[in-house]
């Protein structure tokens, strides 16, 4: 009876952890686009600055009340977290920028086999052939209803390759460093968002007046608009933490995979909010084709030799396990 109970528990978790990134991702793109789109505050750079800081200050306050017991992480393995996660974020920003909107969406859909190949390379990891073919489905699916106009230039290929490659190898290093020093959800963002904040608050200024012309300093503050950026780095905080915690129990891959069902989600509200004009038949198709490939997914790579590790002999520093919120770094074997 307590392997099942304990599978079910298991089970609940992940799916409140989905569901915690799922309503905290599509809920800050949608004030977000609110706050740049109808307030003008363009400064996307600054704004996920803002966000670090409050994750940090959410962190020190989590600490300081004793839920979060401290740990350690190298610096040199610090360093190279924030390099590729800085760089997933300008590298985001300035490949929208300088591409169209469909190349922008194809470099987005590249992440999977890039995580796929590092995982491959880095863990050993083995994908049956109803895992492959299901991945494929659901980058078809997402592809059709999102994909639209496609054009490249060389500059705006750099940026995308950059971004594409640094977002997979943060995504890859969340799981390897909580795995790698027995770090919770919750102790990993403690070490990196101060790190993340400090820098993207300092370059962001400088890195948005590049790519927007204006100033964040001359913005035009309102009551309103500064409701919105506090209440866009509220739900980052939930955000940046349930990210953590979805890499930390699956891998990248999942989550880049199953994390696509916030793509037709933000599709889905799209047409509610701001009319139907967008709602066609390959849009419907693509979505019910990546839905289809996401369920089959979940059910490929959960069945014995679906996704599974050839070699379990990585390293593990034992740290001391925090008390109260140990349950985001539950490590299963299951990959």
């Amino acid at each position: 009876m307590a392997p099942a109970n304990k599978a079910e528990r298991k089970a609940v978790v992940d799916a409140s952890a989905w569901m915690f990134n799922v309503v905290t991702s599509v809920g800050i793109i949608i004030v977000n686009k609110a706050l740049m789109a109808t307030y003008g505050f363009s400064f996307a750079t600054t704004l996920t600055g803002l966000h670090f800081a409050t994750t940090t200050l959410m962190t020190a306050v989590l600490r300081w009340l004793g839920y979060i017991q401290s740990s350690h992480l190298p610096m040199a393995e610090l360093l190279k977290f924030v390099l590729f996660a800085n760089f997933s974020i300008v590298g985001m920003n300035v490949s929208l920028m300088w591409n169209s909107v469909g190349f922008y969406q194809i470099a987005k859909l590249s992440m999977i086999p890039v995580s796929c190949f590092l995982e491959v390379v880095m863990d050993k990891i083995r994908y049956s052939r109803d895992t492959k073919l299901s991945i494929a489905v659901v980058l078809l699916g997402v592809g059709v209803c999102t994909v639209t106009d496609v054009s490249v230039n060389t500059k705006g290929f750099i940026a995308a390759f950059i971004a594409v490659w640094s977002t997979s190898l943060q995504q890859y290093y969340v799981h390897h460093l909580q795995r790698r020093y027995n770090l919770s959800s919750f102790n990993l963002l403690g070490h990196t968002a101060p790190a993340q904040a400090g820098t993207l608050l300092l370059l962001g200024p400088f890195l948005d007046y590049w790519l927007t012309s204006q100033r964040v300093d001359a913005y035009n503050y309102n009551i309103v608009s500064i409701m919105f950026i506090l209440l866009s780095c509220t739900i980052a905080v939930g955000t940046n933490l349930s990210q953590f915690i979805c890499i930390g129990r699956f891998t990248a891959v999942s989550f880049q995979v199953l994390g696509h069902m916030k793509t037709i989600l933000v599709l889905i509200m799209g047409f509610f909010f701001f009319g139907k004009e967008g709602l066609n038949l390959h849009v419907v198709l693509g979505m019910i084709i990546a839905v289809a490939g996401m369920i089959w997914y979940g059910n490929a790579s959960s069945k014995p030799g679906g996704k599974e590790r050839r070699s379990l002999s990585l390293p593990t520093i034992r740290q001391q396990k925090p008390s109260n919120l140990s349950d985001s770094n539950e490590h299963d074997s299951k990959v």
